[in-house]
């Protein structure tokens, strides 16, 4: 894994933790995303590596199913949940100093900003390999 791609990750877990931190969505908004995005994940790899980042207690069953058919990369998950832990702090304190109607605004620009970019702006990617993973193969 080259230093652009950790970097990437790290920031990644940065940036949910703040969000989730801030306004209280899961990580699967915000993750599963920028894995899609940023790192050219297919959706499964996506959605499975989110479950591993947010595994306990709530995902366990369902990583235990995404990681049977292969859609876990554990490292990636001890990386952005690193960054996660990190940002919710973060975000936390952020969001606690904002009034409330600022961070009413803040959490729908950012459903609407997801949303849009899933409707109109969607590249291809493989069903089951990542970019990442093609990326680093011999």
């Amino acid at each position: 894994m080259d230093l652009q791609t950790l970097g990437i990750l790290i920031l990644i877990g940065i940036l949910a933790g703040m969000l989730g931190g801030m306004v209280g969505v899961g990580g699967g908004i915000i993750i599963v995303p920028a894995l899609v995005f940023f790192l050219g994940f297919s959706q499964k790899m996506a959605q499975g590596t989110s479950l591993g980042i947010l595994l306990l207690p709530v995902g366990l069953l369902g990583v235990i199913q995404y990681y049977k058919q292969g859609y876990v990369d554990l490292k990636i998950v001890m990386i952005i949940s690193a960054g996660f832990f990190v940002g919710s702090l973060l975000g936390s304190k952020l969001a606690l100093s904002i009034s409330q109607e600022t961070m009413k605004k803040i959490f729908a620009v950012i459903l609407i900003l997801v949303a849009v970019k899933m409707l109109f702006f969607e590249k291809p990617v493989s069903t089951t390999h990542s970019a990442l993973e093609i990326k680093n193969k011999p």
